[in-house]
């Protein structure tokens, strides 16, 4: 079962970042994310998916992001998903919406 979200990236502005610091503009990730064709990727993505069986999806961007973090930093899948837990700049690149 396919679940989609918009794939437009959010500004540094409209990130919910709960601390007084500004995040970077010129974060390697942030500048990343602008590059990436996020809803193409997600269109290949959801071509091999079912949309009538099995569990709903993850979302495309989190999932795509999720793989270029863990082999650009070549981490394990459990060192992937901790490093996105406590890192704003890597929520922000896969698409989450706030820290």
């Amino acid at each position: 079962m396919i679940r989609t979200q918009s794939s437009r990236q959010l500004s540094i502005a409209e990130f919910d970042w709960p601390f007084q610091t500004a995040l970077n503009e010129q974060n390697r990730w942030v500048t990343m994310s602008k590059c990436i064709p996020w809803d193409e990727l997600a269109e290949a993505y959801y071509k091999g998916l079912s949309s009538t069986q099995g569990r709903p999806t993850k979302d495309a961007r989190l999932v795509i992001g999720a793989v270029i973090i863990k082999h650009k930093l070549c981490l394990s899948d459990r060192e992937t998903v901790a490093q996105i837990q406590e890192n704003p700049y890597l929520q922000l690149f896969v698409g989450l919406p706030g820290y």
